[in-house]
């Protein structure tokens, strides 16, 4: 087995940089174990959460050896998903994959490598995932500690190709998962480690889907076709810009690197047109704007929102604005945001943990009214992250974090970041005109807030943009994506 973390794309690691990396492995291998030499089962079952909408089936490691699954591999048509839970960022990019290769006649398998409690590849995803969400939780409250320690992490730590010679020495025990998969099923890996994990498996054809804007060695996953969003990021990984500090590189080699555009599911893009018609005529007949809150990690950046609601309860009130606030599986959050905002629960209405009520309101908001405010809270994940795409369509703006969010084809509202390298998700946005610059704090995010209400082209602009978008393959990447898995098999 090639060892990935002496040298990455032709630029050797430091003898102190690989010895950390050994000790990575082998301080996650002496606490989890290590399944080098493991060869878990696999079966594959229907996905009962959006495997009739968009055709997926999960790729399971029983427990109990006698359980059997629903079907078998097609190793014609198949196609690998690999993610993690790690937020809903990496799901919902899955979830975009999976929709296209569905929409162009393939097969997708769910691969969630963090939902195998019983291997040491999910014991070291979760372990790690518990550490970056308890610093995620602690930058929100804490100034000092996001400005000397969070923001320097996400932004200049993860950039180092130090940091990628460590996780390659954690998915060389990642890899077990995928023994007895089919080697010749292509693999999209929408978070690394499933990519750096299938290449070390001996999975022959891996495309490694990176997220975001800002290029970071975090992302590598050498021995797989690397995909990115933007012609930025295309050219910062090219040459592995800022990895090694000042010094220059050797880049990339051209076949290991595809800008394909941004990565969306087949049903987004395909009506971008139809909805985005529907909100320019509904702001032209003076109907209530409708705003998409999303409030995921355990209600991060809560107290952005709760401003945001409480500076629109008047204009709710007067039939003016409309919200629909997503929480994901934190009922937590809107329970809290109930008791801090007087009013709110008068005014709302909640579609709690039924998913066919859900799907009823989002089908009749796309040409019935709306008033009120909507809230929305599924116990299941995949119930959690798809509401807000099924919400996309028919709402006008989509207020979130500049994260992987800020790809999609609807008109956004930035608020403030999370993550140092998020930002360049929201200068890209302002840049292709699709959504707004990022709002460093509640003062001016209430002022675009207001700037969208009032202002008669404000809106319709950012959607004469995204259907300007859309003509030129700018949110073609998931289907881009699927096709480069595809080829890469049958060359």
């Amino acid at each position: 087995m090639t060892d990935r973390s002496r040298s990455i794309f032709g630029n050797k690691v430091g003898e102190r940089d690989y010895r950390k990396a050994a000790a990575s492995k082998a301080k996650f291998a002496g606490k989890f174990g290590d399944d080098a030499g493991v060869s878990y089962p696999t079966i594959i079952k229907k996905n009962p959460y959006i495997g009739q909408a968009l055709g997926v089936s999960d790729i399971l490691l029983p427990e109990d050896p006698a359980e059997k699954g629903d079907e078998e591999f097609d190793l014609e048509k198949g196609l690998i998903v690999g993610n993690i839970r790690m937020g809903f960022g990496h799901y919902r990019i899955s979830m975009a994959m999976a929709s296209c290769a569905n929409a162009l006649g393939y097969k997708p398998y769910w691969f969630d490598l963090n939902s195998f409690p019983q291997t040491a590849c999910t014991k070291i995803i979760s372990a790690q995932n518990d550490l970056y969400s308890k610093g995620s939780r602690i930058s929100q409250k804490s100034r000092a500690f996001n400005k000397v320690v969070w923001e320097p992490m996400n932004y200049e730590g993860f950039r180092k190709l130090s940091y990628n010679a460590s996780d390659q020495k954690n998915a060389e025990i990642m890899a077990a998962v995928y023994n007895q998969v089919p080697k010749e099923i292509p693999v999209i890996g929408t978070h690394v480690w499933p990519a750096q994990a299938a290449v070390h498996a001996g999975m022959k054809y891996v495309v490694n889907a990176i997220p975001d804007n800002w290029p970071m060695a975090l992302h590598l996953a050498e021995g797989s076709v690397h995909t990115v969003q933007t012609h930025q990021a295309y050219q910062g990984y090219r040459i592995l810009n800022g990895m090694q500090g000042n010094k220059v590189l050797k880049p990339m080699p051209a076949e290991s690197l595809v800008y394909t555009g941004h990565y969306v599911d087949d049903e987004l893009v395909r009506n971008i047109e139809a909805d985005c018609a529907a909100r320019i005529e509904r702001k032209k007949k003076g109907k209530p704007m409708r705003f998409l809150l999303t409030i995921g990690g355990a209600g991060a950046q809560k107290e952005i929102f709760a401003a945001i609601i409480k500076d629109l309860l008047p204009a709710i009130h007067d039939g003016k604005a409309v919200l629909y606030i997503n929480v994901g599986d934190y009922q937590n959050v809107w329970t809290e945001l109930v008791s801090e905002i007087k009013g709110l629960a008068e005014i709302s209405t909640g579609h709690f943990d039924d998913w066919p009520d859900t799907v009823k309101f989002c089908e009749d908001a796309l040409e019935g009214d709306v008033n009120g405010v909507h809230a929305f809270w599924h116990q299941n994940i995949f119930e959690a992250v798809y509401a807000t795409n099924l919400l996309m369509r028919s709402t006008d703006v989509l207020v979130t974090k500049p994260s992987e969010l800020s790809f999609y084809p609807v008109p956004k509202l930035f608020i403030h970041r999370i993550g140092g390298h998020e930002k360049w998700g929201a200068i890209h946005s302002a840049e292709i005109g699709d959504g707004t610059l990022e709002c460093e704090d509640i003062p001016h995010t209430l002022q675009m807030v207001r700037l969208f209400m009032e202002d008669d082209e404000f809106l319709a602009d950012m959607c004469r943009n995204i259907i300007t978008n859309k003509s030129i393959g700018i949110y073609d990447g998931a289907y881009k994506c699927v096709e480069i898995a595809i080829n890469m098999k049958n060359s």
